[in-house]
């Protein structure tokens, strides 16, 4: 009988083992989580017009604000109504930013007109398009990176490029620096000399 019970007592103890390892082993897994890639922000284009030194189109990061518009334009000009614009509100992809003149102030020409600085608002670097021609030959990087589509890195590149090949011949061979192609020449040829 001892050895009936001793039996008996073996089965079900490798029956409650065998459930134990059952339940463990079925154990729900975590759900899946499906990762997705970070969205891309695109630039966003602002036409920017009006009382403004030099309208045009400029794209800016996404969350940029009216005042980086009228910063990238230049400023204010002189005859600009300041008050009618709010500094903070967004800018918007494909949106036409009309800065408005003071009542009974019409519209002047931007040459030799100094922009208004609102307070508080960054001081943007002379364009070269408002000054004379830079002579590419002698010309600072600060004074190359006043021109457009050039940056602190090409501007150091045209220096390190007369400095190896000696000056420029023609305003033609900037193109032969590394960054300055037909498109980024044609924004500048007209701002430049030898």
């Amino acid at each position: 009988m001892k050895n009936v019970l001793y039996s008996l007592l073996g089965v079900m103890a490798g029956f409650a083992l065998a459930g134990l390892l059952l339940f463990i082993s079925r154990a729900p897994a975590g759900e899946p989580i499906a990762l997705l890639p970070a969205p891309t922000k695109e630039p966003i284009a602002v036409h920017v017009i009006g009382a403004v030194p030099r309208p045009g189109l400029y794209e800016f990061a996404e969350g940029a604000r009216i005042q980086d518009a009228i910063d990238a334009a230049g400023g204010l000009l002189a005859g600009a109504d300041a008050e009618s614009i709010n500094l903070a509100a967004l800018l918007e992809d494909g949106q036409q930013l009309n800065i408005p003149f003071k009542a009974g102030q019409a519209p002047q020409t931007t040459e030799n007109q100094e922009p208004l600085r609102l307070p508080g608002a960054t001081e943007t670097p002379q364009t070269a398009s408002e000054t004379e021609l830079i002579n590419i030959n002698t010309a600072s990087p600060e004074e190359l990176d006043t021109l457009p589509g050039i940056g602190p890195t090409i501007a150091q590149r045209i220096v390190d490029y007369r400095t190896e090949n000696g000056p420029f011949q023609t305003i033609e061979d900037i193109m032969n620096v590394s960054g300055i192609g037909p498109s980024t020449f044609d924004q500048i040829k007209n701002l430049i000399t030898t």
